[in-house]
């Protein structure tokens, strides 16, 4: 049975980005697993959401579990990270944050779920962690130096029997549609730089890194498991979950392969099984 193996920062990054691709490959019958850097312990919250959960950390655990179910995940681990906020914010310097450990020890955590789980691929985010949160881009980097050493018997000698990852995906945004969004916003007085839940994202930052699209998956089928997934994520946003899913992503799902290595005449392919 093939694996897949999504490696992200927060509760709700697997909803509100891959979650119809981790869904449709779930409902083929593929084991399809989680790993989730942080607690989102950063995430803003109003406190009508805290009223059953002491912390933000355990109510968006719950939201997690409950997305995880509905997409028809086969396992969620934690890696134990604390929310390192966006840039420039007070929870960067927390000890705990995730952006103040070294990637090769994160690396380590992530080397010790590939050797036992043995995904055929694994999916994270883009370089720029696709808006520039450092958990992105720090899960980003720590992704790609497990999958580089877990077949490495010298690195994490006690993390288990070496394997050598198959494929390495990242997620890749539709940059067309997004720079056309930027110029309505520009058009119509919004700012493009001030976007989002928070208005902390710069969407022209995120259009000006160009990413290749290798994969791109149909993800209709899996729409209705991806919202009911969203719908989890309450206290995030997920509530509006048609608007969130069908508005940016128009029924697929975008990724770069980053390994192994796409041959010259690459024809755009529809599975992140197909390694031919």
């Amino acid at each position: 049975m093939s694996g897949i193996l999504a490696v992200l920062a927060h509760p709700d990054d697997e909803s509100f980005g891959m979650g119809g691709t981790l869904a449709l490959y779930a409902s083929r019958g593929s084991d399809v697993y989680l790993l989730c850097a942080t607690g989102g312990e950063a995430g803003t919250v109003d406190p009508r959401f805290l009223q059953v959960h002491k912390t933000v950390a355990e109510l968006r655990e719950s939201e997690l579990r409950c997305a995880a179910a509905r997409l028809g995940l086969t396992g969620v681990f934690l890696l134990g990270y604390r929310d390192s906020g966006m840039r420039g914010t007070a929870h960067n310097n927390h000890p705990d944050a995730h952006i103040a450990h070294p990637v090769e020890e994160v690396a380590g955590r992530i080397v010790r779920h590939l050797r036992v789980l043995r995904p055929d691929a694994v999916l994270t985010f883009d370089p720029n962690g696709v808006y520039g949160h450092p958990d992105h881009i720090h899960v980003h980097k720590a992704t790609v130096l497990a999958c580089e050493r877990s077949g490495d018997p010298t690195f994490c000698p006690e993390c288990g029997v070496p394997y050598h990852v198959p494929a390495l995906y990242f997620q890749v945004l539709p940059r067309r549609l997004l720079k056309l969004l930027v110029r309505i916003m520009s058009f119509f007085g919004r700012d493009p730089t001030r976007t989002g839940r928070n208005h902390n994202i710069d969407l022209t930052s995120v259009v000006a890194n160009e990413y290749p699209t290798h994969v791109r998956i149909d993800i209709r089928p899996a729409q209705r498991a991806k919202e009911a997934a969203l719908a989890c994520h309450e206290s995030q946003g997920g509530g509006n979950a048609r608007r969130r899913v069908r508005a940016p992503f128009g029924g697929h799902e975008l990724f770069m392969r980053s390994y192994p290595p796409v041959p010259t005449g690459w024809r755009l392919r529809r599975d992140l099984l197909d390694l031919a």
